[in-house]
């Protein structure tokens, strides 16, 4: 073995993959001992890994790893070994390894139970102590942080046949891999092992923890069965109401979201900056692209006044822009809203479809890279969008037309002569009359506002629209792209 190098690589992984698909799927079906089946949210949040217990800090490593109690929430046990030039070790279940808090558990009773997974942490914020950066817990769910950042949205390892009638197939994780860092490493390597009803796969994941936390992919799957809807480097976030959508309930908060918009940038130097929604029945959206430059659910609004709540700091929580490595080429980016009555539940999915669907005969590659940001990932060379407000200030007669304010700033726009006549474009779908158009220059704020007024013909239908900002034939802005959804069912 060359000096340096680890006893497992993406090879080692793939062999496992190739033979697990040979295999006929077998769904988990653990069983917890009584004790953990019957501890509540809280209860299991009493739960505590000892930090002392850390993988390699007694080694004074740049990382560390600590690990996730199962419980009723998460039950399936994951195998984690860690990897150096000596071979790979497992890490097995030890009660010893937990502060139990307040529970009454006999330990004797959770010989086996396993884990259920695993956190990285590194010095982020400060050299004097190490934050937790990335988390695999639960299925193939992972979510990472940048300095300065809160635990926002998630990210899964793939999306199979997501809002798909027959039902979704929901991967999971089943073991991992973990390469010892060197002291002077800033870079972590992770191996993981896909399995499903559908297929399995090989998956590598370079951490490289900083302001901006980079999470490199690459993945190779093997099939059992073809899929109807593949979807590669799925998004998971929530929308419960905001500003394109208040509340209109006993709440003193603004605004409830992880993320405020789906931003999509393509091959053209084009961007689309789509506002999201939390609609009354499943919706399902799409924008079609080739050989996209990127895409990701992105939280743009940074105001702590927007949100007013200290303890859920959505103003830190992170957006996570995905840029492909090599070219995809034709598909499209699928945006899901499902309707959720709280902020307990991730309602928001982005993923990218290709349009051939892959050989189920043939292993199929992919590879991207994650960037979880604080400022977030903006169009070059364009406007964007600051906020989308849906509403209307004083009218004597309401006529039942929909309204809405959309700001749009950005160096081109700032660079705008006195004499400068940008002028807004707005297109409509079907089922809707644009009733008014309007394009000013906000004195206060320094940024340009369109406003747009619309007539809905059918209420059980939905509204697509897209505005943009021109001035003497050129673009000066991204996309806006919003749909109003239906606001009631047909008869």
């Amino acid at each position: 073995m060359p000096i340096g190098a680890h006893a497992v690589n993406i090879r080692d992984v793939e062999v496992k993959a190739r033979a697990l698909a040979s295999e006929n799927f077998r769904p988990p079906a653990t069983k917890l001992p009584s004790e953990l089946a019957a501890l509540d949210y809280d209860a299991l949040r009493d739960i505590r890994f000892r930090p002392d217990k850390a993988t390699w800090r007694a080694d004074k490593l740049p990382f560390e790893l600590m690990y996730f109690h199962p419980g009723k929430n998460f039950p399936d046990p994951v195998r984690i070994n860690i990897a150096d030039t000596r071979g790979t070790k497992r890490v097995d279940f030890d009660a010893d390894l937990f502060d139990y808090g307040r529970n009454k558990v006999d330990p004797k009773k959770l010989r086996g139970v396993g884990l259920a997974g695993f956190r990285v942490h590194y010095p982020l914020n400060k050299t004097s102590y190490k934050d937790e950066v990335l988390v695999f817990l639960g299925a193939s769910y992972f979510r990472a942080v940048g300095k300065g950042q809160a635990y926002g949205l998630s990210a899964r390892g793939l999306a199979i046949d997501t809002a798909v009638p027959s039902g979704e197939d929901f991967a999971r994780f089943t073991e991992f891999w973990v390469d010892r860092p060197s002291r002077a490493d800033e870079a972590l390597t992770i191996y993981a092992l896909l399995d499903a009803k559908h297929l399995t796969g090989a998956y590598k994941f370079i951490l490289t923890p900083g302001a901006e936390t980079v999470v490199q992919v690459s993945a190779r799957l093997f099939f059992r069965e073809p899929v109807t809807k593949l979807g590669i480097a799925p998004l998971n976030s929530m929308y419960l109401f905001g500003d394109n959508q208040p509340g209109g309930r006993d709440d003193y908060r603004p605004e409830v979201h992880d993320s405020d918009g789906l931003s999509v940038a393509y091959d053209n130097g084009d961007w689309i900056w789509r506002p999201l929604v939390n609609p009354r029945r499943l919706l399902v959206t799409s924008f079609v692209a080739t050989n996209p430059k990127g895409f990701g659910l992105m939280q743009r609004d940074r105001a702590p006044a927007s949100y007013e709540d200290p303890e859920a700091l959505y103003e830190r929580r992170p957006s996570a822009w995905i840029e492909p490595v090599g070219k995809w080429g034709a598909g499209r980016v699928e945006l899901v809203q499902i309707p959720t009555p709280d902020e307990t539940n991730d309602n928001i999915v982005a993923y990218w479809v290709p349009d051939k669907s892959p050989d189920p005969k043939k292993p199929f590659d992919f590879a991207y890279t994650m960037r979880w940001q604080l400022n977030g990932q903006l169009p070059v060379g364009k406007g964007w969008v600051v906020q989308t407000r849906r509403g209307r200030g004083y009218v004597k007669q309401p006529d039942g037309d929909i309204n809405f304010i959309v700001d749009f700033d950005g160096p081109p726009l700032r660079d705008l002569k006195p004499d400068a006549k940008p002028e807004p474009v707005v297109e409509l779908g079907g089922n809707a009359q644009l009733r008014e158009k309007n394009l000013f220059l906000n004195p206060v704020t320094g940024v340009w506002r369109m406003t747009v007024r619309v007539k809905r013909e059918d209420a059980a239908k939905p509204i697509e629209m897209r505005g943009k900002i021109l001035e003497g034939g050129r673009t000066l802005t991204e996309t806006w792209s919003y749909i109003v959804p239906p606001e009631s069912e047909k008869p």
